[in-house]
């Protein structure tokens, strides 16, 4: 039998390491058990589908492994909310979320070394409801052939409430969609495809192939991503950035955001107040000599729910699969399996694999 004090030493860092630390988690609490936060608080606060969480043992605390320290964390105060999230203040990651009467940490798991079943069980589904559509629930559906349950509160509760975005028109008199992190402090809309871009030969890397009027999206669950972001998957819609309202420049300074030069060529922007994923920027993509932005879509306020299908067409094929399966096989087959089905019904039957 384990003793109550024999514990196991976990490594968790983010994508630039200035978050990085020890956790030693009694054997008694392994493996940790995660959840699937998809209330609007998580999708705006990371700009994600969906946040991954579990709850720590009072007591168990980070260990910082230097140049790392606290003092590189930012903390994102939300009124009315029991807990404070906890973000990298150079990359933006998401580390988690601190309660704020008794200090017990909630701790994203996606930033673990160690994904593996022995040490985390994604259990189920939270606030499922709360995406509108079902969100990333209604593509995660199984994991090693089991069904991945779904908690939400009772209809009438107060937390149980929907927030759903409107229509917004623009000047033109056109549809506008709009995008927004949870503090507000970057906000801007996107068009639906002009006609010259549907028409334009890189219009395949963008513009839906079953629909002109729709962006591309894709899944995404390469390591960068999950790294910085704090969160299993990434979610991305393809737009021009001379396609954005208000405008902005290729430094992407729009509000709040603070950039990240994640790689040679690629700028990545976050939120420096919520730190909500905005953009990701490769600088050599363009079209028509204009930089084409990843948009994060957690951002979304799309009336019909988190998927936004009446704006996007979704990629079967989710990117950079082989990471993925790296990191936690059991959950990236998951998501690869049940995207396939998903965009099954949802695109006619259509497989689209080309790339974005």
């Amino acid at each position: 039998m384990e003793s109550s004090t024999e514990a196991r030493t976990l490594e968790a860092k983010c994508y630039c390491g200035g978050v990085h630390f020890l956790l030693d988690v009694p054997v008694t609490d392994l493996p940790l058990k995660a959840y699937l936060c998809h209330c609007s608080i998580c999708r705006h606060n990371t700009g994600t589908l969906a946040n991954m969480h579990a709850n720590l043992s009072d007591g168990v605390m980070p260990k910082w492994i230097a140049p790392s320290s606290v003092e590189n964390l930012v903390s994102y105060q939300i009124p009315n909310v029991g807990y404070t999230p906890k973000s990298c203040s150079t990359c933006g990651c998401h580390i988690g979320a601190v309660g704020n009467d008794d200090w017990t940490w909630t701790l994203a798991t996606s930033i673990l070394s160690d994904h593996s079943r022995s040490v985390v069980n994604v259990a189920s589904h939270v606030f499922s409801k709360s995406s509108g559509d079902g969100g990333l629930a209604g593509i995660l559906t199984h994991m090693q052939g089991k069904a991945l349950g779904a908690w939400n509160p009772d209809d009438g509760q107060p937390n149980a409430a929907i927030a759903k975005g409107e229509v917004e028109v623009g000047t033109d008199g056109g549809e506008r969609l709009r995008a927004q992190c949870h503090c507000g402090g970057v906000s801007f809309t996107i068009p639906r495809p002009s006609k010259a871009m549907a028409e334009h030969e890189s219009a395949k890397h963008f513009v839906s192939p079953l629909d002109p009027t729709k962006w591309y999206g894709t899944l995404d669950i390469c390591d960068d991503c999950r790294l910085i972001n704090g969160t299993p998957v990434a979610s991305w819609i393809f737009v021009p950035i001379d396609a954005i309202e208000p405008a902005i420049g290729e430094d992407l300074k729009l509000g709040t955001i603070k950039t990240y030069a994640s790689s040679k060529g690629v700028t990545r922007a976050f939120c420096s107040v919520c730190s909500a994923t905005i953009f990701f920027l490769q600088h050599s993509r363009r079209y028509n000599g204009v930089p084409v932005a990843d948009i994060s879509t957690g951002l979304l306020r799309a009336p019909d729910g988190a998927m936004a299908e009446s704006w996007i067409t979704w990629r079967t094929r989710t990117s950079f699969e082989g990471n993925g399966l790296a990191f936690d096989k059991d959950m990236a087959e998951g998501i690869i399996e049940g995207m396939k089905k998903w965009t099954a019904e949802k695109n006619n039957g259509k497989v689209l694999t080309n790339e974005i």
